[in-house]
């Protein structure tokens, strides 16, 4: 069973940053993705990389401000720059999409989220 764990949450001004960090338990790698859920919406994608050659992939919301990028086999980073109050949310790290499509939630790991807080 694979354990994902995110860190590096918190409550942050609009215009400010902050790193989120997945960490797989096994330490082989994985294509991983990150998404969001704001309460009373859905889970929504907000970013995804490849295991093989890295490609990365984003949701039209945060192209420009977030970055997702591999420190290691088993670990993303998801660095949020310029954020607004809209980017308000808990964030899961998923990982081992069963679909070619990486932006559906069918991933057949979950992290137990953290949350990001943006104020205004």
């Amino acid at each position: 069973q694979v354990q994902l764990v995110e860190s590096g949450g918190g409550l942050v001004q609009a215009g400010g940053s902050l790193r989120l960090t997945c960490t797989a338990s096994t330490g082989r790698p994985y294509t991983m993705g990150w998404f969001r859920q704001a309460p009373g919406k859905e889970r929504e994608f907000v970013a995804a990389i490849r295991w093989s050659g890295g490609s990365t992939y984003y949701a039209d919301s945060v192209k420009g401000r977030f970055t997702i990028s591999r420190v290691f086999a088993d670990m993303v980073y998801l660095h949020m720059n310029s954020l607004k109050p809209e980017d308000t949310a808990v964030y899961y790290c998923a990982a081992e999409p069963t679909s070619s499509d990486y932006e559906k939630p069918f991933y057949d790991y979950w992290g137990q989220g953290t949350q990001v807080t943006v104020s205004s």
